[in-house]
């Protein structure tokens, strides 16, 4: 034993012997242990007394080192248009400690009122996804390309896909995001989705169900879960259900028979 660790003892010890009347005592059986045992208390106390271990309880946890970057996304005004019109942004939403992180296009109505991705109708879906992955929306990470809901004529209805010029802008912030999570699968949900991350295009029978890279990270491209609420073709819904057992093999994660065919 340490001499840190034999004076938090001694020290123990002199505490209970003026406290009480009788003085401490331990059993042969005790003491024999206790020479026996390895120094554990030592090896800790030095741990926590190394270099290493205070760097370590002093850095910043994901979750903070986000918040900066979604302050900047707050007041972002690069996009003027956009600034103007969007009710709120859009950052994330999620575990900043995920394995697994899904990209979107940008905010609709619902998320553009709630400042949430993917909480109207495509993100009920994606919700129902998850379940059947076996995970809660609390366990993964979710972001879009644009961090504002992209502004459609007065009187017009539904969204419009963001622009070229309007994803190179917002694109940093995203970037700034997976770098930091540093998930071990990513899933982009729609052709948008991969032009904003990729700057590639492409038609999703071409990109979808095999594997491709963002900076070394594995990334499983598949169909957007608006996509599957416009096609309720029992195949289109496998075909993403398909992409997700991609993404639990990857992970690493157990499948039962159930799960083998499951149908959207």
């Amino acid at each position: 034993m340490t001499e840190p660790a034999l004076d938090l003892v001694i020290a123990a010890l002199e505490k209970i012997r003026e406290s009480s009347d009788r003085a401490p005592r331990a059993s042969r059986t005790a003491l024999t242990r206790l020479q026996a045992a390895p120094p554990v208390a030592a090896s800790l106390w030095e741990a926590r007394a190394s270099p290493a271990w205070r760097r370590l309880q002093s850095a910043p946890n994901k979750a903070e080192l986000l918040d900066p970057i979604r302050e900047r996304v707050r007041v972002c005004t690069k996009c003027a248009h956009l600034a103007c019109s969007r009710t709120q942004t859009v950052f994330g939403v999620g575990n900043p400690d995920a394995d697994l992180m899904f990209i979107g296009e940008a905010p609709g109505v619902d998320e553009d009122q709630q400042g949430e991705p993917f909480v109207g109708r495509a993100g009920q879906l994606l919700t129902r996804i998850l379940k059947a992955m076996n995970f809660a929306r609390e366990d993964v990470y979710i972001a879009n390309i644009l961090k504002c809901r992209p502004d459609t004529p007065p009187g017009s209805f539904g969204n419009r896909a963001p622009t070229a010029t309007e994803m190179q802008m917002c694109r940093p912030y995203l970037v700034e995001q997976i770098e930091i999570i540093q998930p071990k699968v990513l899933v982009a949900l729609g052709a948008v989705a991969v032009e904003g991350l990729l700057g590639m295009r492409g038609t999703m029978r071409e990109l979808r169900g095999r594997w491709h890279a963002y900076n070394g990270i594995p990334l499983m491209i598949t169909y957007h879960p608006a996509y599957l609420l416009r096609n309720q073709a029992p195949s289109e819904k496998r075909k993403v259900w398909e992409d997700m057992l991609q993404v639990l093999e990857r992970l690493e994660q157990p499948i039962t028979e159930r799960q083998r065919n499951y149908f959207l």
